[in-house]
Protein backbone atom coordinates (compact mmCIF):
# COMPACT_ATOMS: atom_id res chain seq x y z
CA UNK A 1 0.00 0.00 0.00
CA UNK A 2 2.59 3.12 -1.16
CA UNK A 3 -0.21 5.44 0.73
CA UNK A 4 0.48 3.97 3.72
CA UNK A 5 4.59 2.71 4.00
CA UNK A 6 4.67 2.93 7.45
CA UNK A 7 0.98 0.94 8.64
CA UNK A 8 2.80 -2.38 9.12
CA UNK A 9 5.51 -1.50 11.02
CA UNK A 10 3.08 1.25 13.26
CA UNK A 11 0.52 -1.86 14.08
CA UNK A 12 3.11 -4.43 14.81
CA UNK A 13 4.66 -2.18 17.69
CA UNK A 14 1.03 -1.35 18.88
CA UNK A 15 0.40 -4.45 19.39
CA UNK A 16 3.31 -4.06 22.50
CA UNK A 17 2.28 -0.89 22.87
CA UNK A 18 -1.63 -0.93 23.51
CA UNK A 19 -2.79 -4.11 23.19
CA UNK A 20 -6.80 -2.76 24.14
CA UNK A 21 -6.22 -0.71 20.81
CA UNK A 22 -4.92 -3.68 18.66
CA UNK A 23 -7.79 -5.12 19.45
CA UNK A 24 -10.12 -2.77 18.83
CA UNK A 25 -8.61 -2.63 15.46
CA UNK A 26 -8.31 -6.04 15.03
CA UNK A 27 -12.48 -6.43 15.52
CA UNK A 28 -13.13 -3.32 13.72
CA UNK A 29 -14.87 -3.84 10.10
CA UNK A 30 -13.20 -1.79 6.84
CA UNK A 31 -12.90 -1.89 3.65
CA UNK A 32 -9.62 -1.99 2.26
CA UNK A 33 -10.38 -0.13 -0.67
CA UNK A 34 -12.15 2.16 0.16
CA UNK A 35 -9.41 3.11 2.26
CA UNK A 36 -7.01 3.54 -0.29
CA UNK A 37 -9.80 5.74 -2.54
CA UNK A 38 -10.03 8.11 1.29
CA UNK A 39 -6.66 8.93 0.82
CA UNK A 40 -5.47 11.31 -1.88
CA UNK A 41 -3.37 14.21 -2.35
CA UNK A 42 -5.63 17.36 -2.14
CA UNK A 43 -5.21 20.70 -4.14
CA UNK A 44 -2.94 22.07 -1.67
CA UNK A 45 -0.45 19.48 -2.66
CA UNK A 46 -1.30 17.77 0.96
CA UNK A 47 -2.34 14.73 2.06
CA UNK A 48 -5.35 14.44 2.78
CA UNK A 49 -8.93 12.22 3.65
CA UNK A 50 -11.99 12.66 1.37
CA UNK A 51 -14.98 12.92 3.12
CA UNK A 52 -17.48 10.87 1.89
CA UNK A 53 -19.69 11.74 -0.74
CA UNK A 54 -17.97 15.31 -0.29
CA UNK A 55 -14.25 17.01 -0.39
CA UNK A 56 -11.28 16.59 1.71
CA UNK A 57 -10.69 17.31 5.36
CA UNK A 58 -8.31 20.03 4.35
CA UNK A 59 -9.68 21.27 0.75
CA UNK A 60 -10.57 24.69 2.63
CA UNK A 61 -7.26 25.33 4.60
CA UNK A 62 -4.24 23.91 4.90
CA UNK A 63 -3.26 22.28 7.83
CA UNK A 64 -0.91 24.83 9.25
CA UNK A 65 -2.91 27.51 10.12
CA UNK A 66 -5.49 24.66 12.08
CA UNK A 67 -2.37 23.68 14.62
CA UNK A 68 -0.52 26.33 14.70
CA UNK A 69 -1.09 26.79 18.52
CA UNK A 70 -1.20 23.66 19.44
CA UNK A 71 2.69 23.87 20.99
CA UNK A 72 2.16 26.85 23.04
CA UNK A 73 1.46 25.98 26.43
CA UNK A 74 2.43 26.37 29.80
CA UNK A 75 5.06 24.29 31.09
CA UNK A 76 5.16 21.87 28.23
CA UNK A 77 7.79 19.33 29.44
CA UNK A 78 5.64 18.54 32.66
CA UNK A 79 1.86 18.61 31.16
CA UNK A 80 -0.14 16.15 28.80
CA UNK A 81 -2.33 16.79 25.78
CA UNK A 82 -5.29 14.61 24.74
CA UNK A 83 -6.15 14.96 21.10
CA UNK A 84 -9.62 13.85 19.82
CA UNK A 85 -9.18 12.83 16.36
CA UNK A 86 -5.91 12.67 14.51
CA UNK A 87 -6.92 13.11 11.02
CA UNK A 88 -4.04 11.74 8.99
CA UNK A 89 -1.35 13.18 11.36
CA UNK A 90 -1.30 16.99 11.24
CA UNK A 91 -2.01 17.78 14.46
CA UNK A 92 -0.28 15.01 16.25
CA UNK A 93 2.70 15.40 14.33
CA UNK A 94 2.89 18.92 14.89
CA UNK A 95 2.37 18.14 18.71
CA UNK A 96 5.23 15.51 18.40
CA UNK A 97 7.91 17.73 16.96
CA UNK A 98 7.35 20.79 18.63
CA UNK A 99 6.89 19.48 22.24
CA UNK A 100 9.72 18.29 24.95
CA UNK A 101 9.78 14.18 25.26
CA UNK A 102 8.77 14.34 28.68
CA UNK A 103 5.17 16.00 27.15
CA UNK A 104 2.45 12.99 27.19
CA UNK A 105 0.33 13.10 24.24
CA UNK A 106 -2.94 10.64 24.13
CA UNK A 107 -4.80 10.05 21.38
CA UNK A 108 -8.61 9.04 20.30
CA UNK A 109 -9.25 8.61 17.27
CA UNK A 110 -13.24 6.43 16.79
CA UNK A 111 -13.23 6.03 13.10
CA UNK A 112 -10.86 2.99 12.61
CA UNK A 113 -10.07 3.63 8.81
CA UNK A 114 -8.98 6.65 9.52
CA UNK A 115 -6.69 5.66 12.09
CA UNK A 116 -4.77 3.53 9.92
CA UNK A 117 -5.00 6.16 7.74
CA UNK A 118 -2.74 7.77 10.24
CA UNK A 119 -0.43 5.44 11.15
CA UNK A 120 0.26 4.87 7.73
CA UNK A 121 1.71 8.36 6.99
CA UNK A 122 4.06 8.45 10.01
CA UNK A 123 6.58 6.36 11.53
CA UNK A 124 5.55 6.65 15.08
CA UNK A 125 7.58 4.00 17.14
CA UNK A 126 10.49 6.20 18.47
CA UNK A 127 7.47 8.15 20.22
CA UNK A 128 5.66 4.57 21.36
CA UNK A 129 9.07 3.57 22.73
CA UNK A 130 10.15 6.92 24.29
CA UNK A 131 5.94 6.81 25.60
CA UNK A 132 5.32 9.79 24.84
CA UNK A 133 2.83 9.28 22.27
CA UNK A 134 0.18 6.70 23.00
CA UNK A 135 -3.06 5.56 21.31
CA UNK A 136 -5.93 4.82 22.82
CA UNK A 137 -8.97 2.49 22.22
CA UNK A 138 -12.34 4.10 22.13
CA UNK A 139 -13.56 2.69 25.61
CA UNK A 140 -14.03 4.55 28.47
CA UNK A 141 -12.38 2.41 30.99
CA UNK A 142 -9.19 2.21 28.07
CA UNK A 143 -9.84 6.19 28.91
CA UNK A 144 -10.09 5.96 32.64
CA UNK A 145 -7.13 3.72 32.84
CA UNK A 146 -4.85 5.97 30.97
CA UNK A 147 -6.34 9.59 32.82
CA UNK A 148 -5.44 7.82 36.65
CA UNK A 149 -1.90 7.87 35.42
CA UNK A 150 -1.96 11.55 34.77
CA UNK A 151 -1.42 12.49 38.23
CA UNK A 152 1.78 14.09 38.09
CA UNK A 153 0.99 16.32 34.99
CA UNK A 154 -1.95 17.16 36.82
CA UNK A 155 0.23 18.47 39.85
CA UNK A 156 3.00 19.54 37.98
CA UNK A 157 2.14 21.00 34.77
CA UNK A 158 -1.59 21.08 33.24
CA UNK A 159 -3.72 18.61 31.29
CA UNK A 160 -4.78 19.80 27.90
CA UNK A 161 -7.67 18.91 25.80
CA UNK A 162 -7.39 19.35 21.73
CA UNK A 163 -10.50 18.74 19.69
CA UNK A 164 -9.38 18.37 15.86
CA UNK A 165 -11.72 20.76 14.44
CA UNK A 166 -11.80 19.22 11.00
CA UNK A 167 -12.66 15.58 12.13
CA UNK A 168 -16.05 17.14 13.29
CA UNK A 169 -16.67 17.12 9.53
CA UNK A 170 -16.85 13.32 9.88
CA UNK A 171 -19.58 13.14 12.20
CA UNK A 172 -20.90 13.53 15.97
CA UNK A 173 -18.94 11.13 17.97
CA UNK A 174 -15.97 13.49 17.74
CA UNK A 175 -18.02 16.02 19.24
CA UNK A 176 -19.38 13.35 21.94
CA UNK A 177 -16.03 12.03 22.48
CA UNK A 178 -14.07 15.61 23.37
CA UNK A 179 -17.22 16.32 25.93
CA UNK A 180 -16.76 12.58 27.39
CA UNK A 181 -13.20 13.26 28.17
CA UNK A 182 -13.46 16.86 29.17
CA UNK A 183 -16.26 15.16 31.90
CA UNK A 184 -13.72 12.84 32.91
CA UNK A 185 -11.46 15.09 33.20
CA UNK A 186 -13.77 17.37 35.72
CA UNK A 187 -14.11 14.50 37.93
CA UNK A 188 -10.60 13.24 37.72
CA UNK A 189 -9.60 16.91 38.93
CA UNK A 190 -12.21 16.64 41.73
CA UNK A 191 -10.32 13.23 42.43
CA UNK A 192 -6.93 14.55 42.64
CA UNK A 193 -7.84 17.57 44.31
CA UNK A 194 -9.62 15.40 47.64
CA UNK A 195 -6.59 12.79 47.13
CA UNK A 196 -3.84 15.33 47.16
CA UNK A 197 -6.19 17.45 50.53
CA UNK A 198 -7.90 14.38 52.32
CA UNK A 199 -6.06 11.67 51.21
CA UNK A 200 -4.36 11.31 55.06
CA UNK A 201 -7.78 12.09 56.60
CA UNK A 202 -9.45 9.35 54.78
CA UNK A 203 -6.62 6.55 55.08
CA UNK A 204 -5.95 7.70 58.23
CA UNK A 205 -9.70 6.62 59.17
CA UNK A 206 -9.53 3.47 57.54
CA UNK A 207 -6.86 2.46 59.78
CA UNK A 208 -8.44 4.02 62.88
CA UNK A 209 -11.50 1.98 61.43
CA UNK A 210 -9.72 -1.02 60.96
CA UNK A 211 -9.61 -3.12 63.92
CA UNK A 212 -13.63 -2.36 64.37
CA UNK A 213 -14.28 -3.53 61.18
CA UNK A 214 -12.48 -6.60 61.55
CA UNK A 215 -14.81 -7.01 64.61
CA UNK A 216 -18.05 -5.79 62.76
CA UNK A 217 -18.37 -8.21 60.22
CA UNK A 218 -18.26 -8.71 56.29
CA UNK A 219 -20.75 -7.68 53.59
CA UNK A 220 -19.39 -10.77 51.60
CA UNK A 221 -22.34 -12.50 52.45
CA UNK A 222 -24.47 -10.01 50.64
CA UNK A 223 -23.28 -10.84 47.17
CA UNK A 224 -26.46 -11.54 45.27
CA UNK A 225 -28.89 -11.80 48.23
CA UNK A 226 -31.01 -8.66 47.59
CA UNK A 227 -31.90 -11.57 44.15
CA UNK A 228 -35.99 -10.13 43.94
CA UNK A 229 -36.17 -7.65 45.68
CA UNK A 230 -37.24 -3.51 44.57
CA UNK A 231 -35.09 -1.71 46.30
CA UNK A 232 -36.09 2.40 47.03
CA UNK A 233 -32.86 4.81 47.57
CA UNK A 234 -34.04 8.10 49.53
CA UNK A 235 -32.41 10.93 49.01
CA UNK A 236 -32.38 14.39 51.50
CA UNK A 237 -33.91 16.74 48.09
CA UNK A 238 -36.55 18.75 48.45
CA UNK A 239 -39.13 16.36 46.86
CA UNK A 240 -38.81 13.99 49.59
CA UNK A 241 -41.32 16.06 51.74
CA UNK A 242 -43.71 15.81 49.14
CA UNK A 243 -43.38 11.43 48.47
CA UNK A 244 -42.28 10.54 52.15
CA UNK A 245 -45.58 10.92 53.78
CA UNK A 246 -47.35 9.45 51.19
CA UNK A 247 -44.44 6.39 51.31
CA UNK A 248 -44.77 6.44 55.07
CA UNK A 249 -48.87 5.55 55.09
CA UNK A 250 -48.43 2.79 52.48
CA UNK A 251 -44.64 1.69 51.54
CA UNK A 252 -45.47 -1.37 49.85
CA UNK A 253 -42.94 -4.34 49.92
CA UNK A 254 -39.74 -2.44 48.81
CA UNK A 255 -36.40 -2.20 50.26
CA UNK A 256 -35.94 1.10 51.81
CA UNK A 257 -32.20 2.57 52.01
CA UNK A 258 -31.11 6.06 52.36
CA UNK A 259 -27.74 7.99 53.82
CA UNK A 260 -27.56 8.52 57.91
CA UNK A 261 -27.61 11.98 57.27
CA UNK A 262 -31.43 11.39 56.09
CA UNK A 263 -32.07 9.91 59.21
CA UNK A 264 -33.15 12.97 61.00
CA UNK A 265 -35.42 14.10 57.44
CA UNK A 266 -37.01 10.61 57.54
CA UNK A 267 -37.85 10.57 61.14
CA UNK A 268 -39.33 13.92 61.25
CA UNK A 269 -41.61 12.52 58.05
CA UNK A 270 -42.32 9.25 59.65
CA UNK A 271 -40.69 6.92 56.94
CA UNK A 272 -38.15 4.19 58.11
CA UNK A 273 -35.04 2.78 56.10
CA UNK A 274 -34.46 -1.24 55.99
CA UNK A 275 -30.26 0.21 56.14
CA UNK A 276 -28.35 3.22 56.13
CA UNK A 277 -25.24 4.23 54.74
CA UNK A 278 -22.20 6.75 55.82
CA UNK A 279 -19.79 7.31 53.14
CA UNK A 280 -18.79 11.14 54.12
CA UNK A 281 -14.98 10.97 55.60
CA UNK A 282 -14.99 14.32 57.28
CA UNK A 283 -15.78 15.20 60.95
CA UNK A 284 -18.88 17.15 60.02
CA UNK A 285 -20.81 14.09 59.53
CA UNK A 286 -20.91 14.11 63.44
CA UNK A 287 -23.18 17.03 63.42
CA UNK A 288 -26.21 14.28 62.63
CA UNK A 289 -26.48 13.46 65.78
CA UNK A 290 -27.66 16.59 66.90
CA UNK A 291 -30.92 15.98 65.34
CA UNK A 292 -30.78 12.19 65.38
CA UNK A 293 -33.27 10.32 67.54
CA UNK A 294 -31.02 7.67 68.67
CA UNK A 295 -33.86 5.16 70.25
CA UNK A 296 -35.62 5.60 66.89
CA UNK A 297 -32.37 4.47 64.56
CA UNK A 298 -31.48 1.54 67.10
CA UNK A 299 -32.62 -1.39 65.29
CA UNK A 300 -31.74 0.18 61.44
CA UNK A 301 -28.80 -1.05 60.59
CA UNK A 302 -25.80 1.14 59.70
CA UNK A 303 -23.10 0.16 56.53
CA UNK A 304 -20.10 2.86 56.87
CA UNK A 305 -17.36 3.49 54.62
CA UNK A 306 -14.52 2.58 56.39
CA UNK A 307 -13.21 5.94 55.34
CA UNK A 308 -15.23 7.38 57.87
CA UNK A 309 -14.26 9.39 60.82
CA UNK A 310 -14.40 6.91 63.91
CA UNK A 311 -16.32 8.56 66.23
CA UNK A 312 -19.50 8.65 63.42
CA UNK A 313 -19.33 5.04 63.80
CA UNK A 314 -18.61 4.98 67.51
CA UNK A 315 -21.96 7.38 68.55
CA UNK A 316 -23.79 4.96 66.06
CA UNK A 317 -26.70 3.41 68.21
CA UNK A 318 -28.02 0.38 65.69
CA UNK A 319 -26.21 -2.30 64.36
CA UNK A 320 -22.81 -1.22 62.39
CA UNK A 321 -21.25 -3.11 59.23
CA UNK A 322 -18.00 -2.34 57.47
CA UNK A 323 -17.56 -1.24 53.73
CA UNK A 324 -14.38 -1.14 52.26
CA UNK A 325 -14.17 1.55 49.20
CA UNK A 326 -11.33 1.66 46.41
CA UNK A 327 -8.96 4.37 46.90
CA UNK A 328 -7.08 3.61 50.46
CA UNK A 329 -6.76 0.54 52.08
CA UNK A 330 -9.23 -1.29 50.17
CA UNK A 331 -7.52 -1.03 47.20
CA UNK A 332 -4.29 -2.76 47.89
CA UNK A 333 -4.43 -4.87 50.71
CA UNK A 334 -8.39 -5.49 51.16
CA UNK A 335 -8.73 -6.38 47.33
CA UNK A 336 -8.64 -10.38 47.80
CA UNK A 337 -10.27 -10.54 51.16
CA UNK A 338 -13.33 -8.18 51.43
CA UNK A 339 -15.89 -7.18 48.71
CA UNK A 340 -14.45 -3.50 47.92
CA UNK A 341 -16.46 -1.22 46.12
CA UNK A 342 -15.97 2.10 43.46
CA UNK A 343 -17.90 3.88 46.11
CA UNK A 344 -18.46 7.30 43.76
CA UNK A 345 -18.43 10.34 45.32
CA UNK A 346 -22.30 10.33 46.12
CA UNK A 347 -24.08 8.23 48.63
CA UNK A 348 -26.70 7.66 46.67
CA UNK A 349 -24.50 6.75 43.39
CA UNK A 350 -23.08 4.48 46.25
CA UNK A 351 -25.93 2.83 47.21
CA UNK A 352 -27.03 2.11 44.02
CA UNK A 353 -23.88 0.13 43.34
CA UNK A 354 -24.06 -1.39 46.15
CA UNK A 355 -27.89 -2.44 45.56
CA UNK A 356 -26.54 -3.38 42.28
CA UNK A 357 -23.74 -5.63 43.78
CA UNK A 358 -26.36 -7.56 45.99
CA UNK A 359 -28.39 -8.15 42.97
CA UNK A 360 -31.28 -6.07 43.38
CA UNK A 361 -34.02 -6.44 40.67
CA UNK A 362 -35.22 -2.96 40.76
CA UNK A 363 -33.83 0.78 42.34
CA UNK A 364 -36.97 3.60 42.46
CA UNK A 365 -35.11 7.16 43.00
CA UNK A 366 -36.85 9.02 45.49
CA UNK A 367 -35.96 13.24 46.51
CA UNK A 368 -33.20 12.42 43.73
CA UNK A 369 -33.43 16.30 42.78
CA UNK A 370 -30.06 17.20 42.12
CA UNK A 371 -31.23 20.85 42.25
CA UNK A 372 -33.55 23.39 43.97
CA UNK A 373 -36.08 26.07 43.82
CA UNK A 374 -36.01 29.33 45.58
CA UNK A 375 -34.05 28.74 48.92
CA UNK A 376 -34.50 25.27 49.92
CA UNK A 377 -31.58 23.17 48.99
CA UNK A 378 -32.92 19.89 50.96
CA UNK A 379 -35.81 18.14 52.83
CA UNK A 380 -36.31 19.75 56.59
CA UNK A 381 -34.34 17.76 59.05
CA UNK A 382 -31.25 17.51 56.98
CA UNK A 383 -28.31 19.68 58.44
CA UNK A 384 -28.50 21.33 55.07
CA UNK A 385 -31.75 22.68 55.22
CA UNK A 386 -33.07 25.47 55.85
CA UNK A 387 -29.88 27.60 54.59
CA UNK A 388 -29.96 30.30 51.69
CA UNK A 389 -28.09 29.58 48.51
CA UNK A 390 -26.88 32.93 46.70
CA UNK A 391 -27.12 31.95 43.17
CA UNK A 392 -22.97 31.81 42.27
CA UNK A 393 -22.81 31.53 38.30
CA UNK A 394 -19.02 30.43 38.95
CA UNK A 395 -21.18 27.43 40.64
CA UNK A 396 -24.48 27.20 40.01
CA UNK A 397 -26.57 26.77 36.69
CA UNK A 398 -30.21 27.96 36.40
CA UNK A 399 -32.03 24.70 34.13
CA UNK A 400 -36.09 24.18 33.58
CA UNK A 401 -37.63 20.82 34.96
CA UNK A 402 -39.94 19.01 33.26
CA UNK A 403 -42.58 21.27 33.87
CA UNK A 404 -40.81 24.21 32.58
CA UNK A 405 -40.25 25.48 35.91
CA UNK A 406 -36.69 27.17 36.73
CA UNK A 407 -34.77 25.21 38.73
CA UNK A 408 -30.98 26.05 39.91
CA UNK A 409 -28.54 23.27 40.02
CA UNK A 410 -24.60 23.13 41.39
CA UNK A 411 -21.06 21.74 39.68
CA UNK A 412 -20.83 19.32 42.23
CA UNK A 413 -25.17 18.29 41.67
CA UNK A 414 -24.35 17.92 37.83
CA UNK A 415 -21.16 15.73 38.03
CA UNK A 416 -22.91 13.33 40.57
CA UNK A 417 -25.71 13.17 38.46
CA UNK A 418 -23.32 12.44 35.26
CA UNK A 419 -21.71 9.90 37.44
CA UNK A 420 -25.52 8.60 37.96
CA UNK A 421 -25.98 8.60 34.75
CA UNK A 422 -23.49 6.36 33.79
CA UNK A 423 -24.25 3.74 35.96
CA UNK A 424 -27.72 3.71 34.99
CA UNK A 425 -26.10 2.60 31.87
CA UNK A 426 -24.70 -0.50 33.27
CA UNK A 427 -27.36 -1.01 35.45
CA UNK A 428 -29.18 -4.84 34.46
CA UNK A 429 -32.41 -4.17 35.58
CA UNK A 430 -34.77 -1.16 35.98
CA UNK A 431 -34.32 2.05 37.46
CA UNK A 432 -36.89 4.69 37.85
CA UNK A 433 -36.93 8.29 39.08
CA UNK A 434 -39.70 9.07 41.40
CA UNK A 435 -39.95 12.70 39.94
CA UNK A 436 -40.50 15.86 41.71
CA UNK A 437 -39.27 18.86 40.17
CA UNK A 438 -35.56 18.31 39.79
CA UNK A 439 -33.45 17.87 36.90
CA UNK A 440 -33.80 15.14 34.41
CA UNK A 441 -31.93 12.00 35.05
CA UNK A 442 -31.36 9.81 31.75
CA UNK A 443 -32.23 6.82 31.71
CA UNK A 444 -34.40 6.84 34.93
CA UNK A 445 -37.65 7.58 33.44
CA UNK A 446 -39.70 10.24 35.52
CA UNK A 447 -42.75 8.84 37.17
CA UNK A 448 -45.13 9.21 39.59
CA UNK A 449 -46.33 7.61 42.43
CA UNK A 450 -49.17 5.87 41.02
CA UNK A 451 -46.82 4.99 38.07
CA UNK A 452 -44.63 3.33 40.78
CA UNK A 453 -47.02 1.44 42.61
CA UNK A 454 -48.78 0.28 39.23
CA UNK A 455 -45.06 -1.59 37.61
CA UNK A 456 -43.93 -3.03 40.58
CA UNK A 457 -41.45 -0.74 41.34
CA UNK A 458 -42.22 -0.59 45.40
CA UNK A 459 -42.68 -4.52 45.01
CA UNK A 460 -40.59 -7.76 46.07
CA UNK A 461 -40.66 -11.42 45.01
CA UNK A 462 -42.52 -13.43 47.87
CA UNK A 463 -40.05 -13.67 50.92
CA UNK A 464 -37.26 -11.88 48.77
CA UNK A 465 -37.10 -8.44 50.92
CA UNK A 466 -37.19 -10.82 55.09
CA UNK A 467 -34.48 -13.64 53.44
CA UNK A 468 -32.25 -10.17 52.68
CA UNK A 469 -33.02 -8.46 55.55
CA UNK A 470 -32.12 -11.57 57.86
CA UNK A 471 -28.98 -12.09 55.81
CA UNK A 472 -28.17 -8.49 56.74
CA UNK A 473 -28.09 -9.78 60.32
CA UNK A 474 -26.22 -12.49 60.02
CA UNK A 475 -23.29 -10.79 58.38
CA UNK A 476 -22.05 -9.28 61.51
CA UNK A 477 -19.25 -10.58 62.86
CA UNK A 478 -18.58 -12.65 59.74
CA UNK A 479 -15.33 -11.46 58.90
CA UNK A 480 -11.77 -13.14 58.84
CA UNK A 481 -9.59 -11.30 60.97
CA UNK A 482 -6.11 -10.20 59.15
CA UNK A 483 -2.73 -10.21 60.18
CA UNK A 484 0.10 -7.88 58.35
CA UNK A 485 3.52 -8.32 59.41
CA UNK A 486 5.06 -4.83 60.44
CA UNK A 487 8.11 -3.69 58.40
CA UNK A 488 8.65 -0.47 60.10
CA UNK A 489 12.17 -1.54 60.71
CA UNK A 490 12.81 -2.62 57.17
CA UNK A 491 11.63 1.07 55.80
CA UNK A 492 13.47 2.52 58.49
CA UNK A 493 17.09 1.03 57.80
CA UNK A 494 16.32 1.35 53.94
CA UNK A 495 15.93 5.24 54.18
CA UNK A 496 18.33 5.80 56.83
CA UNK A 497 20.74 4.27 54.36
CA UNK A 498 19.18 6.31 51.58
CA UNK A 499 19.27 9.27 52.87
CA UNK A 500 23.34 9.30 54.63
CA UNK A 501 24.06 8.21 50.40
CA UNK A 502 21.62 11.23 49.51
CA UNK A 503 23.79 13.59 51.85
CA UNK A 504 27.46 12.34 50.56
CA UNK A 505 26.06 13.17 47.01
CA UNK A 506 24.42 16.70 48.21
CA UNK A 507 28.36 17.95 49.32
CA UNK A 508 29.42 17.89 45.40
CA UNK A 509 25.82 18.81 43.90
CA UNK A 510 27.25 19.95 40.97
CA UNK A 511 28.88 17.22 39.68
CA UNK A 512 26.62 14.51 41.37
CA UNK A 513 23.44 15.86 39.39
CA UNK A 514 22.76 11.82 37.49
CA UNK A 515 23.92 10.08 40.93
CA UNK A 516 21.32 12.25 42.83
CA UNK A 517 18.64 11.93 40.13
CA UNK A 518 19.25 7.87 40.06
CA UNK A 519 18.89 7.66 43.62
CA UNK A 520 15.78 9.50 44.00
CA UNK A 521 13.88 6.76 41.19
CA UNK A 522 15.48 4.27 43.50
CA UNK A 523 13.92 5.77 46.46
CA UNK A 524 10.58 6.41 44.20
CA UNK A 525 10.71 2.76 43.20
CA UNK A 526 11.18 1.44 47.28
CA UNK A 527 8.35 3.37 48.30
CA UNK A 528 5.56 2.17 45.59
CA UNK A 529 6.50 -1.38 46.34
CA UNK A 530 4.47 -2.40 48.98
CA UNK A 531 0.86 -2.31 48.75
CA UNK A 532 -0.18 -2.32 52.28
CA UNK A 533 1.74 1.34 53.23
CA UNK A 534 1.51 3.06 49.39
CA UNK A 535 -2.42 4.97 49.94
CA UNK A 536 -1.49 6.58 52.80
CA UNK A 537 1.78 7.57 51.15
CA UNK A 538 -0.21 9.03 48.38
CA UNK A 539 1.00 12.56 48.93
CA UNK A 540 4.92 11.73 49.80
CA UNK A 541 4.77 9.79 46.46
CA UNK A 542 3.53 12.64 44.56
CA UNK A 543 6.40 15.15 46.55
CA UNK A 544 8.81 12.84 45.61
CA UNK A 545 7.96 12.01 42.18
CA UNK A 546 8.02 15.54 41.95
CA UNK A 547 11.47 15.39 42.99
CA UNK A 548 12.45 12.63 40.84
CA UNK A 549 10.84 12.94 37.37
CA UNK A 550 10.19 16.95 37.25
CA UNK A 551 13.20 18.94 38.02
CA UNK A 552 15.76 19.84 35.59
CA UNK A 553 18.68 20.13 38.20
CA UNK A 554 18.92 19.68 41.81
CA UNK A 555 20.36 22.21 44.33
CA UNK A 556 21.23 22.00 48.29
CA UNK A 557 18.03 23.35 49.59
CA UNK A 558 16.09 19.84 47.38
CA UNK A 559 18.45 17.63 50.15
CA UNK A 560 16.16 19.47 52.74
CA UNK A 561 12.61 18.62 51.07
CA UNK A 562 13.95 15.23 50.65
CA UNK A 563 14.50 14.69 54.24
CA UNK A 564 11.46 16.52 54.69
CA UNK A 565 9.25 13.75 52.68
CA UNK A 566 11.34 10.76 54.26
CA UNK A 567 10.40 11.45 57.53
CA UNK A 568 7.04 12.17 57.19
CA UNK A 569 7.12 8.39 55.36
CA UNK A 570 8.68 6.78 58.27
CA UNK A 571 5.78 8.59 60.65
CA UNK A 572 3.43 7.41 58.31
CA UNK A 573 5.02 3.49 58.19
CA UNK A 574 5.08 3.30 61.90
CA UNK A 575 1.25 4.59 61.86
CA UNK A 576 0.48 1.64 59.63
CA UNK A 577 1.65 -0.97 61.78
CA UNK A 578 0.54 0.36 65.27
CA UNK A 579 -2.74 0.00 63.71
CA UNK A 580 -2.61 -2.93 61.19
CA UNK A 581 -0.12 -5.00 62.16
CA UNK A 582 0.69 -7.19 65.38
CA UNK A 583 -3.03 -8.45 66.09
CA UNK A 584 -3.24 -10.95 68.78
CA UNK A 585 -2.40 -14.80 66.63
CA UNK A 586 -5.74 -15.53 68.27
CA UNK A 587 -7.40 -13.16 65.71
CA UNK A 588 -4.71 -14.10 62.94
CA UNK A 589 -6.58 -15.28 59.74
Amino acid sequence: MTMFPFLKDNITALEKASPALYDWLSHSQFDEQSLKTAVFVNRWGNIDWRIPGGPGLFEAMPPGLLYRDWPNMDKPDLSASIIIGCNVGYGLNHLLVKSPDSHKILVIEPNAELLLACLGQTDYRPFFANKKLHFLAPNEEHLNEYIRHLDLQYVYGKIYLRGDIPSRQLGPEYARWTETVKNRLENFSVEMVTLRCRQDVMVGNELKNFRRAQADGSLLPLKDAARGVGAVVLGAGPSLERFAPELAANPGYALYASALQTLPALRRLDLKPHFCLALDYDGSMLSVYNRLDEEWASDIPLIYSTKVNPEVVRRYPGPTLPLWTQGGLGTFAMQDHEFVLDAGGNVSLTLVRLLRWMGASSILLAGQDFAWKGGSTHAMGHHAAGREVAFDPAMHQRLKNLWGEEIISSVQYLTSKRDLENDIKKAPFRIANLYGGGVVIEGAPAVDLGQARSEGLLACAPGSRERFLNALGQARGTAKAMRFEPRSHIWTSSFRGLEKRMQKLFRQCGQSQDEIHTLLEQALFFVRQDPLYLPYLFNETIDLAGLAKTRRSYHPADLSEFKRIGKNILAKVREVDRCVGGLDDTNAA
